[in-house]
C-alpha cells in the first residue's frame, strides 16, 4: 500500500470515527444525568477480552454525564468453586437446589470473587467503582421461592426472589460520583402479618439467599427510576421464531411482549420478564444486548439502529 492509500484509508477510517461520535451525540444528551442498570453475566463475565470491554463501556458511560449501575450474577464461577470443593448439585425442574453448604459458596464467589475482579477491571481506569452486596445496606430483601414440577410444589432450598429494595445505598454511592456493583445475595425476609412485604414492618430470619441476578436488576432500576436497563446475554436478543436468526425483533412494546412470555425458550424467559417488570414499573427503556460482542452495550445505547432487542412502554410504539 503505498503512502496516498495509506493516509486515504486513515483519514476515512477517522472520517467514520467522527460519524460514530456525532450520531451518539443526541442520544448522550438525552441520557446524562441518568440511571442506566446494567445485568452483567454471561460470556461477557468469563471471557477477558469482553471483560475489559465491558470495564470501558462502564468508564464510558460515566464520563458521558450517565450513572452506570452493575447488577450481577455469577453462574459460572459458582459452578466452578463447587466443583473444586467437591460439593455437589441437586437440580430440581433445572433449578439448582441451594443447601446451606451451597449458600456459603455462592455468597463468598459472587461478593468475594465476581464483585471484586469487576470493581477491579472499572478501577484499573481510575477509582470509580465501589463493591456492595444485596445484603449492604438492606439493599435487596428477598422471599424464599420454590419451583413447581410435575404439578408438585418442589422446595429449592435458599433461593430468593427479591420483593423489596432500599436503593439508599446506592444513591449515596452514584452521588459520591462513583459506581455501584452489586452482587445478587439478599437477606430473607417474612411477613409480621401487615399484608405488606419489604415495608418498614419486616423482620430478617438470619438466611441469605441466592437471587436471580435479572429480576433483581430490574427490581433495582425500578427502585431508581432509572431510564434504561440493560440486560447482557449470550443471544443476539430476542427472535420472534426461534431459531430462525432472521426473525430477531429490534423493538417491541410491553404489550407485546407480555402476548410473547408464555411461548418463549425456557431460558429467555426470565430475561425477559424482568424487561417486562421494569417498564411496567415507570424504566424508560429495557434492553436485552449480546454480551459476546466487545462493545454491544454502548452500540446498542448509543446508534440509532441499535444491535439487540429492546421493549418500550405501549404508548411509544415506534420508540
Amino acid at each position: 500500500m503505498n503512502t496516498q492509500t495509506r493516509e486515504t484509508t486513515s483519514m476515512s477510517d477517522a472520517q467514520d470515527k467522527a460519524a460514530t461520535l456525532i450520531e451518539a451525540l443526541p442520544w448522550i444528551q438525552r441520557f446524562a444525568g441518568t440511571t442506566m442498570v446494567i445485568k452483567y453475566g454471561g460470556n461477557a463475565m468469563v471471557n477477558d477480552e469482553l471483560r475489559r470491554a465491558f470495564a470501558e463501556d462502564v468508564v464510558f458511560l460515566h464520563h458521558v454525564g450517565i450513572h452506570p449501575v452493575v447488577v450481577h450474577g455469577g453462574g459460572p464461577q459458582i459452578n466452578s468453586m463447587l466443583g473444586r470443593l467437591g460439593i455437589e448439585s441437586e437440580f430440581k425442574g433445572g433449578l439448582r437446589v441451594t443447601t446451606p453448604e451451597a449458600m456459603d459458596v455462592v455468597r463468598m464467589v459472587l461478593t468475594g470473587q465476581v464483585g471484586r475482579e469487576l470493581v477491579g477491571l472499572i478501577n484499573s481506569h481510575g477509582p470509580y467503582a465501589v463493591g456492595m452486596s444485596g445484603e449492604d445496606g438492606g439493599l435487596l430483601r428477598a422471599v424464599r421461592t420454590g419451583t413447581v414440577v410435575d404439578g408438585e410444589e418442589v422446595d429449592l432450598g435458599l433461593v430468593g426472589e427479591v420483593v423489596g429494595v432500599d436503593p439508599a445505598g446506592i444513591v449515596d454511592i452514584l452521588e459520591a460520583g462513583r459506581i455501584p456493583v452489586i452482587s445478587t445475595v439478599a437477606p430473607e425476609i417474612v411477613d409480621e402479618g401487615d399484608g405488606f412485604l419489604g415495608t418498614a414492618g419486616f423482620q430478617t430470619t438470619g438466611q441469605v439467599l441466592n437471587v436471580n441476578a435479572d429480576t433483581a436488576a430490574a427490581a433495582v432500576a425500578s427502585a431508581l427510576g432509572a431510564s434504561k436497563l440493560v440486560i447482557l446475554t449470550d443471544v443476539e436478543g430476542l427472535y420472534a421464531n426461534w431459531p430462525d436468526k432472521s426473525s430477531l425483533i429490534s423493538s417491541l412494546t410491553a404489550s407485546e411482549l407480555r402476548a410473547m412470555l408464555p411461548k418463549l425458550e425456557s431460558g429467555m424467559i426470565p430475561k425477559m420478564a424482568a424487561c417486562l417488570k421494569a417498564i411496567d414499573e415507570g424504566v424508560e427503556r429495557a434492553h436485552i444486548v449480546d454480551g459476546r460482542l466487545p462493545h454491544s452495550m454502548l452500540l446498542e445505547t448509543f446508534t440509532t439502529a441499535g444491535i439487540g432487542t429492546q421493549v418500550v412502554p405501549d404508548e411509544e410504539i415506534n420508540g
